[in-house]
């Protein structure tokens, strides 16, 4: 009688431990709440010593990070150093986008970078920043309508510790863990699943008065900058720029620009398409040809004169008799 078939997935697959320069790190996920009767899920991050093609100054204490769940928070990460890969003491940590993505917000922060995005900026209806110069702080920008953004699938962040002793202990702590086969569980903040949506739906409908007063806001900052925008015009129309002209633009002129302004400007230009213009005698070639030009004018002038004189010796001593002394 033949043997059975092994079974396939009886297999015991073991997760290597390294891939590439990136050391895999085995996580657990708890199931949410709603779904708590279901198992954990196991989810993999690939870290290493991070290695732009630029060298930053944080380089040689940041470690990269690819496949980072998609609710993890600067916390989270930090959390998941200081309590279960060595106490590493983390400064911050780039993430490399978020969904939904927010414009960053011109605020006066100490830290700009600190738990800084990297992402599409977000529009604002039909009115772009460009053109009207308005950049939207804590003020002027509309509500948000989700309560934090999730990182994209598969998407990777960049962690930097407050120095290399910290950031060659964490890595030999998470290469410890690994090889000893240590269960690490992720402990994200939450905000997933039902409340979430509940959440979003709720910020999507915010108050009439702060919504009114992001409005007010930002149109009183859309007016100030129109009307820097009017001072400029109003200089370009009045000023001649360098060669001399005055820059035609919409809206009607203030004042005639300076006759002196205009003709410094121009002698000024003058000046410069003299300087660029190459001298004729530069080549050699160019030498030559003008000795030959004015030796073959020398010659023309020397055959004109000769003829001349030629014409006044035969008129010598000839007397020409008018036609009025023939009758006599």
């Amino acid at each position: 009688m033949p043997s059975a078939k092994p079974n396939p997935k009886s297999r015991n697959h073991r997760v290597p431990t390294s891939v590439s320069s990136f050391t895999i790190l085995p996580l657990t996920l708890p199931p949410l709440p709603a779904l708590k009767s279901q198992p954990s899920t196991p989810h993999y991050l690939y870290i290493q010593p991070h290695d732009p093609k630029l060298p930053e100054p944080d380089t040689e204490r940041s470690l990269f990070i690819a496949n980072v769940p998609i609710d993890a928070t600067e916390g989270a990460i930090r959390d998941l150093f200081a309590d279960q890969l060595g106490g590493g003491r983390v400064e911050r940590v780039v993430f490399e986008a978020s969904v939904p993505s927010y414009a960053a917000l011109n605020t006066n922060q100490a830290d700009g970078t600190r738990g800084e995005r990297r992402g599409k900026k977000r529009k604002r209806g039909v009115v772009s920043e460009d053109k009207v110069g308005v950049v939207e702080d804590a003020e002027t920008a509309l509500p948000r309508v989700w309560e934090r953004g999730l990182c994209v699938s598969g998407s990777s962040a960049v962690v930097v510790f407050v120095d290399r002793a910290s950031a060659k202990g964490a890595w030999v702590a998470l290469r410890a863990a690994v090889k000893g086969g240590e269960e690490v569980v992720w402990r994200g903040e939450g905000g997933l699943g039902e409340k979430r949506y509940r959440n979003h739906h709720s910020l999507t409908f915010p108050p009439r008065a702060t919504l009114q007063k992001s409005i007010n806001a930002y149109l009183t900052a859309f007016t100030e900058a129109e009307a820097m925008r009017d001072r400029l015009r109003a200089k370009q129309r009045a000023v001649p720029d360098e060669d001399g002209f005055v820059t035609v633009v919409r809206g009607g002129r203030i004042g005639p620009a300076r006759m002196e302004e205009a003709q410094a400007a121009k002698e000024k230009a003058e000046e410069k398409d003299k300087k660029r213009v190459a001298k004729d005698d530069f080549y050699r070639f160019q030498t030559r040809e003008k000795k030959k030009e004015r030796e073959m004018d020398l010659r023309r002038k020397f055959e004109e004169d000769r003829k001349k004189v030629q014409e006044m010796r035969e008129r010598r001593g000839k007397v020409v008799v008018s036609g009025s002394f023939e009758s006599f």
